[in-house]
Order: structure tokens, then C-alpha cells, then sequence
């Protein structure tokens, strides 16, 4: 399998490639890799978020509520949609607020990071900071936001399976991918 260092012109063209995709999928992982792989600069949205609120995640949702931080995530997703090639990983609720899709979709590559629910269970069983499994059962609320959110999620152009295998699997999959893209 040959490795691609670079990104190839259309995509530099079409500016930040955009990983979206359920909680614990692996998002931020790929996503640095994925930059490292291609030269880039990699964001993570829910850290930009942090940053301007001065506050984590979980502290925007408890305080504010979760209108509050969508709206808030909105901008910064805008913000970093400045067309510069590098990847961005978003939260797993970004895409599914119209205007931040349609943000995506039209000024960047959308790529999803799907998995089975038995790997995001397992995955997100490592941190204790996200705020929808906050007192519930990772196994039911993964699995009622999938039935929601994947069909929007399949909208994104890419769909990149990530498995119980390394991140580098997945990054090896997208850049496939990519190579493709036209």
C-alpha cells in the first residue's frame, strides 16, 4: 500500500478536511495522525471551545446548557473554516445542527468515522468527561444517539469504518479514500 505525504491539489483546493462521527469513535486520535500523515495543522473543535469559553465541555453544558454550547461550537467551527488545508475533529453532536453541517459540507471534506457500538462502548469507557453519558448507561444512550445520528452523518461525503484495530488502520483508510476524492 503506498503512503501519500502530501495532499493532493483538489484537496488543497477544498480546504480542512472535516472528521465527524459518534462520541469515542476516535476522532481526535485519526484526526492528528491523519494531519501528521498529510502535513497539516490538526484542530480539535471541543478544545477550541474550551478555549474561548474558558471552560471545559462538560462545565459549558452544566451551566449553559447544550443550546447554548451548539451555538458556541458554531462559531468556532466558522471561525476554523478560514479554507487552509488542515484537519479539524468535531464534536459528535456538531454535525447534526443544520447550520454547522451545511458549514462543513460546503467549505470542507466531510469524512465520518463510523463504528460498532461495541467499540465506542469499550472506547468511551476510557474518560469520564462527556457530558450526554453523564449518570446514564453508555451501551443505551450510544445507541439511541447512532439511530439518530448516522443517517446525518452518512450524509458527509467519506465514510470511513473505524474498527477495534490501531487509529492507523483508520488513517490508512481515509487517505485511500481521499486519494480518491475528486
Amino acid at each position: 500500500m503506498q503512503r501519500n505525504s502530501k495532499i493532493p491539489e483538489s484537496q488543497t483546493r477544498r480546504g480542512p478536511i472535516v472528521l465527524v462521527g459518534m462520541m469515542g469513535v476516535g476522532k481526535s486520535t485519526v484526526g492528528r495522525r491523519l494531519a501528521a500523515r498529510l502535513g497539516v495543522t490538526f484542530v480539535d473543535a471541543d478544545e477550541e471551545i474550551e478555549k474561548a469559553a474558558g471552560m471545559t465541555v462538560a462545565e459549558i453544558f452544566q451551566r449553559y446548557g447544550e443550546s447554548y454550547f451548539r451555538d458556541g461550537e458554531r462559531r468556532v467551527i466558522a471561525r476554523l473554516m478560514d479554507g487552509a488545508p488542515k484537519v479539524i475533529a468535531t464534536g459528535g453532536g456538531a454535525f447534526m445542527q443544520d447550520e454547522t453541517r451545511k458549514l462543513i459540507l460546503d467549505a470542507a471534506i466531510a469524512v465520518w468515522l463510523d463504528a460498532d457500538i461495541d467499540v465506542l462502548v469499550d472506547r468511551v469507557g476510557r474518560r469520564e468527561t462527556r457530558p450526554l453519558l453523564k449518570d446514564r448507561d453508555p451501551r443505551v444512550v450510544l445507541t439511541e444517539l447512532a439511530a439518530v445520528r448516522n443517517p446525518v452523518y452518512a450524509l458527509a461525503p467519506i465514510h470511513v469504518k473505524s474498527i477495534a484495530a490501531p487509529h492507523e488502520v483508520a488513517v490508512e483508510r481515509i487517505m485511500e479514500q481521499l486519494t480518491a476524492w475528486h
